[in-house]
């Protein structure tokens, strides 16, 4: 099992329960695959550095997850697809 950071912008004018059904299909995602959330911060609406897709703002998650390499690639392939996500990463944290 190795540490994982996902961090992932949706659109800023979404409906709440849109936001909750992208953090519970993440949330899904990392239990099917038999590994652990350690942490979920909810930053909520922050400015952006630069305009992505003619917003200014986005609603921010950050996701630290313990899992095997298969459910990172399984997160991702999600998260492009999605409509409400405007960017997201995944990066491998060392101890």
């Amino acid at each position: 099992m190795r540490n994982y950071e996902l961090i992932y912008i949706l659109k800023p004018n979404l409906e709440e329960d849109v936001k909750e059904a992208v953090l519970a299909k993440v949330q899904a995602i990392v239990e099917e695959g038999k590994a652990e959330i350690e942490k979920v911060d909810v930053w909520g609406n922050r400015k952006l550095a630069y305009e992505i897709q003619d917003f200014t703002d986005g609603y921010y998650v950050l996701i630290n997850f313990k899992a095997g390499v298969d459910v990172p690639k399984e997160i991702d392939r999600n998260l492009k697809i999605s409509d409400a996500v405007i960017r997201h990463m995944i990066v491998n944290i060392e101890d």
